[in-house]
């Protein structure tokens, strides 16, 4: 699986909250894959890149203090 460069190029959007969405999801599913024991052929990067910059994965930007 490849990450969508034409929409990371085109999308309108906030590159630091992009990076940290897929980070901070990237290391829960990376967790999950080890608990599970079965390893993945996919890069969980570019998993997560693609489910963030496809809005397969909806997330808020609320400051919480």
């Amino acid at each position: 699986m490849s990450i969508p460069l034409d929409v990371l190029i085109d999308k309108e959007h906030n590159v630091y909250e992009t990076t940290c969405v897929a980070i901070s999801l990237s290391n829960i599913v990376a967790a999950q894959e080890s608990e599970e024991g079965e390893p993945s052929n996919e890069k969980v990067v570019s998993k997560v890149l693609k489910q963030v910059l496809t809005q397969e994965i909806e997330f808020t930007t609320d400051d919480k203090e």
